[in-house]
């Protein structure tokens, strides 16, 4: 069955590089209309330049910073304001950097709810209205598998993936009925720039080196390697479709089997 996603509208966050432009690469493909959200302009012009018209879309992008909620609620505001909507939602943003919990800041933790949760949050009450009018939305969470395992030395990025998770969970229960859904995809080692931030991080602690670090996150997954873009990207894609119709708060690991739980 192929998935048609033609005259549905899907927000992405974080969608100039890595997990979220592949997912709007994907869902442009199936004929969705995308708009692109990201802090740099340049790139998100050239994104947006890069999707696929396969049913003439008009492809848009909004320009907002994660670490200014305000900012971001002041751009997603007058967007909607403009008549504009959106029936998918992927909320997909790089994480904290890495480290111990013990001797993190304060102010990363707040910094970090901010740019996750709270960014999350205002994206979601701004487009509720529309998808409850409309009796239908689908919201795609994209976490970490820290959800389900905390990943050492990365202890505020466990804290508030957890956080996230719990508030897609309680926030599925309370729309599913209005069929909008409120799903999480929790992507393993994923060849992105925040693995390769998180492998840096570890060689200077450690003095390893980054392809050795590599290596050693491949060996973690029973199938041996590291993630692509696109693998994650297609479970998002699946959970924007009508084939996920009664699927509704759950995580959905994508890590190649690495993690220990189901």
């Amino acid at each position: 069955m192929k998935i048609d996603l033609t005259g549905k509208v899907a927000l992405v966050s974080g969608s100039t590089q890595g997990i979220g432009k592949a997912a709007a690469l994907a869902m442009a493909e199936c004929g969705a209309t995308i708009v692109l959200l990201a802090r740099n302009e340049e790139k998100l012009k050239t994104v947006a330049t890069e999707l696929p018209t396969p049913s003439s879309q008009k492809h848009q992008y909004l320009v907002a910073e994660f670490n200014q909620p305000n900012q971001l609620k002041s751009v997603i505001s007058g967007w909607v304001r403009d008549g504009n909507h959106a029936d998918i939602l992927v909320n997909n943003t790089g994480g904290p950097k890495g480290g111990a919990i013990a001797s993190a800041p304060v102010e990363e933790f707040i910094a970090a709810f901010n740019q996750h949760l709270i960014c999350n949050h205002i994206l979601v009450q701004a487009l509720l209205p529309k998808m409850k009018e409309k009796r239908f939305g689908k919201i795609i969470n994209v976490i970490s598998t820290s959800v389900k395992q905390p990943l050492p030395q990365l202890g505020v990025s466990n804290t508030i993936r957890g956080a996230v998770g719990n508030w897609s969970k309680t926030l599925a229960n309370e729309l599913g009925p209005f069929n909008i859904a409120v799903n999480n995809v929790l992507p393993g080692a994923t060849n992105t720039e925040r693995l390769k931030g998180i492998a840096e991080n570890k060689s200077h602690l450690t003095q390893d080196s980054v392809d050795s670090i590599f290596q050693t996150m491949a060996s973690e997954s029973p199938m041996q390697r590291i993630a692509e873009p696109e693998e994650i990207a297609q479970a998002i894609l699946f959970l924007a479709s009508p084939m996920s119709s009664y699927v509704n708060g759950i995580n959905i690991p994508v890590d190649g089997g690495r993690t220990k739980s189901l």
